[in-house]
């Protein structure tokens, strides 16, 4: 009623603008919500990846993600490389993509999911967190392999890429190459199966850097 000469359209137009305000206003409130239910690390947005040249992110391939394909097809993705290097923004930013495509997610940092998981067998609430892993579109593990698995830890991730092998997608960030992940998994025939379901349908982002991305945003910068 506030826009001017809105007396000069049509019901119908008028009408038209009346949906597509309810249309854009639903769409962002759902997607508030994803990302609320995602608690993505870091706020971070696919556009604004540093695609430079020896970062180790082909833009080809960033665009080629950037279309959550890989989502649809339930393949993973593994973002390794050194400390500082923007693995968990690549990864929040993918993350990020996927809950403005309609795609649920939900992050977690390694140590504190298998803490989480180890709680929730004491509480008798081991299988409801598994199965609300399994619904998520998208699993993010922020973290991985910082230290060897126990077998109580080997055994729950076992459990989660089971359930989401080809159901599901996975995002694992670690600064270990996974081909060292074997040894850090730590029993052969667990981690067989356990990179079997992870590695063979993923996308391998290797980040390189010379200088620690905390500390060129930060300006500390040594010469």
């Amino acid at each position: 009623m506030e826009m001017k000469d809105i007396g000069d359209l049509s019901f119908e137009d008028r009408l038209g603008l009346l949906v597509e305000a309810e249309i854009l206003a639903s769409g962002n409130k759902r997607l508030m919500s994803r990302l609320k239910a995602a608690n993505l690390r870091l706020s971070a947005c696919i556009e604004d990846l540093d695609l430079k040249a020896g970062r180790g992110l082909d833009k080809a391939n960033i665009v080629a993600l950037s279309s959550c394909d890989w989502l649809r097809l339930h393949r993973n993705v593994l973002v390794t490389g050194p400390t500082g290097s923007g693995k968990t923004y690549t990864a929040c930013a993918l993350a990020q993509k996927a809950c403005r495509e309609g795609f649920t997610v939900v992050y977690e940092r390694a140590s504190k999911l298998f803490h989480d998981l180890s709680l929730a067998k004491a509480t008798g609430d081991y299988h409801s967190v598994l199965n609300g892993l399994s619904k998520k579109s998208l699993l993010v593990i922020d973290d991985f392999a910082l230290a060897p698995l126990t077998d109580e830890q080997r055994r729950d991730l076992l459990e989660i890429v089971e359930d989401r092998y080809n159901r599901r997608s996975t995002i694992v960030v670690s600064q270990v190459p996974h081909d060292h992940w074997h040894e850090i998994i730590g029993d052969p025939t667990i981690a067989d199966a356990i990179l079997d379901r992870l590695v063979h349908n993923a996308h391998k982002l290797q980040l390189k850097t010379k200088v620690s991305k905390r500390k060129e945003e930060s300006g500390d910068i040594e010469f």
